[in-house]
Order: C-alpha cells, then structure tokens, then sequence
C-alpha cells in the first residue's frame, strides 16, 4: 500500500507545469480558479476538503513531506492528479510562511442567495433561517473564524457583500477549520440584499459595538438574518437605519469593542441557544 500511494506521485521540477501556475495564482488572487477550483493548503484542511465530499483536481507535496502522500492520498480517488514538488519551488508557490508540504486545488460548491434562504423571491423560507449577512469585513482571519461560528451554530449560510474579503483566501480557508467547506456561501451586492430579504419575510438584525438592544434581551426566533460590519467602521449607515432592530453585546466600558468575530460567535451562541430552547 505505501510504495503503491507513493508511486502515484509524479515528480515535476520545472515552475511551469500548468497545474502548478494554476496553484500559485489560486493563492495569489484569493479567488476560485476560472474552472470553479479553489487552492488549499495544509493536512488537517486537505482533510477536512475530504470528508467533506469535494472533488479534487490535484494534490501536491513537497519532496519533504512526500511521506505524507500515505496518509492523504488513500483517502482520494484514484483518478486524482498527485504530483511531488522541489521544496523550494513548494514554498514559492503556496501562501503560508511555514508549509507543511501539502496543497492542493479542489472544487468547492458555489451558491446563490436563493440557495443560502432555502426560497425564492416573494416566497416565505420552507424553514426559518438564521442567516450571517457580511458587510465590509476585511479581515481574513475573522471571516473564516465566523463561517467556523456559523456552522458551529446551526446558521443556515452566509451573505457575503461586494466589500467584504474573499472567502476563497487561505487565511480565510485555514480560519474557518472546514467549514467554508459545507456552510452555504454566498457573494451578493449590498443594495439589493435588505429588499431580497424581506420579500421572503425575514426579520432583519444589526450587530452594534456600543448600542442598541443588549443581547440577552434580543430575540431570535423566526426566520432572521443578522448584519456583522467590518472592523473598526462597522456596517454602513444605510444598512442600520434599514434594519428592525440594533442588538450589542454588553461588555466593561474599559474595552473599546470586541473583535468581530468574538463579538458575532457571540451573537450566534444566543441565537442558538434561543432557538434550540424554543424547538424544544
């Protein structure tokens, strides 16, 4: 079994093979490929992209971790493309600073908004959603630490606006453990979300750093979507004044505001746990 798995390893020493400029430029642009393949990296996320049922087009190691084709490559298809990198050539290509000498490019599932709401326009929701609606979030530690949260919390998926980071960028990947993986996911332009929404009768909420309704008091129930703004600047005057309600979480004065993603894992942990003690 070993010598069969590394045997499949094809080696490559020249920078350009066609599916490795296909993987630098995934990693550099943070974006999918043209062909719907998203670049990955690291054996815990290759993993997660495995049991998650997605399709691979290619995996890579580095010479140096070309033991770990006995871990990874059993759990993939036969007909996936393996091929073994110079270390070098590995690290000038892949996004981390430290590689663990795996990547690779896989097909992630795309959606549209209808997709994320479970309806279409004018029609109520089969089932209440809880929906995270990204607005103007740069950070892309924070958007993977939120779909992780999203997912961990029963939300239904993600709306992701024109502003807002890519999901598809490897910090971003790596922040979201998996998740970005099975978790609806979205792009959506910001003007026309708030309409869309409530055509489908969803209550709108907004995520606040000092004030507004205080979370233990907010409620939850029913089809919602909650608005989570970027770092510092929040979400945009147009979209709280559009909103029906303004919910903050309480926290001592002597702190400014909490981080984006603690704050809206936060405000999915009560949603969660309000609506769980409101199904049973």
């Amino acid at each position: 079994m070993i010598s069969s798995d590394r045997e499949r390893l094809r080696r490559i020493t020249g920078r350009h093979n066609p599916l490795l400029k296909e993987l630098r430029r995934a990693f550099d642009r943070g974006e999918l490929t043209a062909e719907g393949y998203c670049a990955i990296e690291g054996v815990r996320v290759v993993e997660e992209a495995v049991r998650s049922g997605l399709r691979f087009q290619a995996v890579f190691f580095s010479e140096s971790a070309a033991n770990r084709a006995e871990r990874l490559l059993p759990q993939m298809g036969a007909q996936v493309e393996t091929l073994l990198v110079p270390d070098k050539l590995f690290a000038g290509v892949v996004a981390s600073e430290t590689p663990q000498g795996v990547a690779a490019l896989v097909r992630m599932k795309t959606f549209e908004m209808d997709d994320v709401l479970g309806s279409s326009p004018g029609k109520p929701p089969r089932t209440p959603p809880l929906v995270l609606v990204v607005a103007g979030l740069q950070d892309p530690g924070n958007l993977g630490t939120i779909l992780r949260s999203a997912e961990a919390f029963s939300a239904t998926g993600a709306l992701l606006s024109e502003n807002t980071v890519s999901p598809y960028n490897s910090k971003a990947i790596r922040a979201s453990a998996g998740s970005i993986f099975r978790l609806p996911v979205a792009r959506v332009a910001s003007p026309a979300t708030v309409a869309a929404l409530r055509e489908r009768g969803i209550r709108l909420l907004a995520t606040s750093s000092h004030s507004g309704t205080p979370l233990d008091q907010a409620q939850f129930a029913g089809p919602i979507a909650i608005f989570v703004g970027g770092e510092g600047a929040g979400l945009p005057r147009e979209i709280v004044s559009a909103v029906d309600e303004v919910i903050a979480v309480p926290h001592s004065p002597k702190v400014e505001s909490l981080n984006a993603a603690v704050a809206t894992s936060i405000v999915l942990y009560e949603a969660a746990r309000q609506r769980r003690k409101e199904g049973a």
